[in-house]
Protein backbone atom coordinates (compact mmCIF):
# COMPACT_ATOMS: atom_id res chain seq x y z
CA UNK A 1 0.00 0.00 0.00
CA UNK A 2 1.62 3.42 -1.09
CA UNK A 3 1.58 5.94 1.35
CA UNK A 4 0.80 8.91 -1.63
CA UNK A 5 -1.28 11.50 -0.33
CA UNK A 6 -4.08 12.05 -3.59
CA UNK A 7 -3.68 15.25 -4.62
CA UNK A 8 -6.93 17.53 -4.76
CA UNK A 9 -8.36 17.47 -8.04
CA UNK A 10 -7.60 20.81 -9.32
CA UNK A 11 -4.19 20.23 -8.69
CA UNK A 12 -4.05 17.51 -10.81
CA UNK A 13 -1.84 17.73 -13.79
CA UNK A 14 -4.16 16.67 -16.37
CA UNK A 15 -7.31 18.82 -15.23
CA UNK A 16 -4.64 21.66 -14.97
CA UNK A 17 -3.60 21.52 -18.36
CA UNK A 18 -6.55 21.71 -19.88
CA UNK A 19 -8.48 24.06 -17.65
CA UNK A 20 -6.12 26.82 -18.13
CA UNK A 21 -6.65 27.04 -21.91
CA UNK A 22 -10.26 26.02 -21.59
CA UNK A 23 -10.80 29.10 -19.53
CA UNK A 24 -8.31 31.33 -22.08
CA UNK A 25 -9.97 30.37 -24.81
CA UNK A 26 -13.82 30.94 -23.05
CA UNK A 27 -13.29 34.18 -21.44
CA UNK A 28 -11.49 34.93 -24.71
CA UNK A 29 -14.15 34.36 -26.69
CA UNK A 30 -16.68 35.92 -24.64
CA UNK A 31 -14.97 38.98 -24.80
CA UNK A 32 -14.53 38.68 -28.68
CA UNK A 33 -18.04 38.31 -28.93
CA UNK A 34 -19.16 41.30 -26.60
CA UNK A 35 -16.74 43.61 -28.84
CA UNK A 36 -17.82 42.16 -31.99
CA UNK A 37 -21.80 42.58 -31.70
CA UNK A 38 -21.05 46.51 -30.14
CA UNK A 39 -19.19 46.51 -33.35
CA UNK A 40 -21.15 45.00 -36.36
CA UNK A 41 -24.38 43.86 -34.54
CA UNK A 42 -26.16 46.09 -32.71
CA UNK A 43 -24.02 49.05 -33.90
CA UNK A 44 -21.21 51.39 -32.29
CA UNK A 45 -23.99 54.51 -32.49
CA UNK A 46 -26.29 52.09 -30.18
CA UNK A 47 -23.35 51.77 -28.29
CA UNK A 48 -22.26 55.40 -27.63
CA UNK A 49 -26.02 56.08 -26.81
CA UNK A 50 -25.91 53.19 -24.21
CA UNK A 51 -23.06 54.95 -22.77
CA UNK A 52 -24.68 58.46 -22.91
CA UNK A 53 -27.49 56.72 -20.46
CA UNK A 54 -24.98 55.87 -17.65
CA UNK A 55 -24.42 59.49 -17.06
CA UNK A 56 -20.99 59.52 -16.32
CA UNK A 57 -19.19 60.80 -19.45
CA UNK A 58 -20.96 63.93 -22.06
CA UNK A 59 -19.98 63.96 -25.60
CA UNK A 60 -17.60 63.68 -27.54
CA UNK A 61 -16.25 61.19 -24.72
CA UNK A 62 -19.09 59.19 -24.90
CA UNK A 63 -18.68 58.34 -28.46
CA UNK A 64 -14.63 58.31 -28.12
CA UNK A 65 -15.32 54.98 -25.50
CA UNK A 66 -18.15 53.50 -27.67
CA UNK A 67 -15.58 53.30 -30.59
CA UNK A 68 -12.70 52.47 -29.25
CA UNK A 69 -13.54 50.16 -25.87
CA UNK A 70 -14.97 47.33 -28.19
CA UNK A 71 -11.97 47.29 -30.07
CA UNK A 72 -10.21 46.71 -26.53
CA UNK A 73 -12.92 43.50 -26.29
CA UNK A 74 -12.10 42.05 -28.86
CA UNK A 75 -8.21 42.23 -29.40
CA UNK A 76 -7.46 41.43 -25.91
CA UNK A 77 -10.11 38.63 -26.10
CA UNK A 78 -7.83 37.29 -29.14
CA UNK A 79 -4.83 37.26 -27.54
CA UNK A 80 -6.46 35.77 -24.39
CA UNK A 81 -7.86 32.93 -26.64
CA UNK A 82 -4.28 32.62 -28.29
CA UNK A 83 -2.30 32.78 -25.73
CA UNK A 84 -0.78 35.98 -26.92
CA UNK A 85 0.80 37.99 -24.30
CA UNK A 86 -0.82 36.49 -21.43
CA UNK A 87 0.02 38.75 -19.13
CA UNK A 88 -1.06 41.79 -20.62
CA UNK A 89 -4.87 40.15 -22.54
CA UNK A 90 -5.13 38.86 -18.49
CA UNK A 91 -4.43 42.65 -17.32
CA UNK A 92 -6.59 44.11 -20.28
CA UNK A 93 -9.61 41.79 -19.78
CA UNK A 94 -9.14 42.58 -15.57
CA UNK A 95 -9.10 46.28 -16.49
CA UNK A 96 -12.53 46.36 -18.90
CA UNK A 97 -14.41 44.10 -16.29
CA UNK A 98 -13.15 46.71 -13.45
CA UNK A 99 -14.15 49.64 -15.39
CA UNK A 100 -17.65 48.05 -16.50
CA UNK A 101 -17.96 46.84 -12.55
CA UNK A 102 -17.32 51.06 -11.69
CA UNK A 103 -20.16 51.94 -14.57
CA UNK A 104 -23.02 49.37 -13.69
CA UNK A 105 -22.12 50.41 -9.87
CA UNK A 106 -22.24 53.72 -10.33
CA UNK A 107 -26.10 53.74 -12.44
CA UNK A 108 -27.07 50.79 -9.36
CA UNK A 109 -26.00 53.92 -7.20
CA UNK A 110 -27.96 56.28 -8.92
CA UNK A 111 -31.07 54.16 -9.68
CA UNK A 112 -30.41 54.95 -13.36
CA UNK A 113 -32.67 52.39 -14.94
CA UNK A 114 -31.19 51.84 -18.27
CA UNK A 115 -30.11 49.00 -20.59
CA UNK A 116 -26.07 47.92 -20.01
CA UNK A 117 -25.00 48.28 -23.67
CA UNK A 118 -23.22 44.68 -23.26
CA UNK A 119 -24.90 43.25 -26.36
CA UNK A 120 -27.15 45.57 -27.83
CA UNK A 121 -30.36 44.85 -26.43
CA UNK A 122 -33.19 46.97 -24.60
CA UNK A 123 -33.00 44.69 -21.77
CA UNK A 124 -32.79 46.65 -18.13
CA UNK A 125 -29.71 45.58 -16.13
CA UNK A 126 -30.48 43.51 -13.10
CA UNK A 127 -28.01 44.24 -11.08
CA UNK A 128 -27.07 41.19 -9.08
CA UNK A 129 -27.03 39.12 -11.72
CA UNK A 130 -24.01 41.62 -12.95
CA UNK A 131 -22.62 41.21 -9.95
CA UNK A 132 -22.37 37.52 -10.06
CA UNK A 133 -20.81 37.99 -13.38
CA UNK A 134 -18.08 40.34 -12.49
CA UNK A 135 -17.31 37.80 -9.64
CA UNK A 136 -16.90 35.02 -12.05
CA UNK A 137 -14.64 37.23 -14.24
CA UNK A 138 -12.65 38.63 -11.57
CA UNK A 139 -12.11 35.13 -10.20
CA UNK A 140 -11.33 33.09 -13.86
CA UNK A 141 -8.85 36.06 -14.27
CA UNK A 142 -6.92 35.77 -11.36
CA UNK A 143 -6.73 32.42 -11.70
CA UNK A 144 -5.41 32.83 -14.95
CA UNK A 145 -3.30 35.38 -13.33
CA UNK A 146 -1.80 32.89 -10.96
CA UNK A 147 -1.85 29.49 -12.81
CA UNK A 148 -1.56 30.88 -16.84
CA UNK A 149 0.52 34.34 -16.27
CA UNK A 150 3.75 32.97 -15.11
CA UNK A 151 6.84 33.64 -17.13
CA UNK A 152 7.54 30.71 -19.70
CA UNK A 153 10.41 28.65 -18.27
CA UNK A 154 13.53 28.91 -20.74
Amino acid sequence: MSNKIPRPIMKHPICTKFMAPATRILLGGWFVYSGAVKILGAGLDRFTFDIGNYQLVRPPLDAVAAYTVPWFEVIAGLCLMLGILRRGAILTVAGLVGVFAFCIGWAWVHQLDISCGCHGTDAPIRYWSKVAEFTGYFIALAWLWRRDGKPAKI
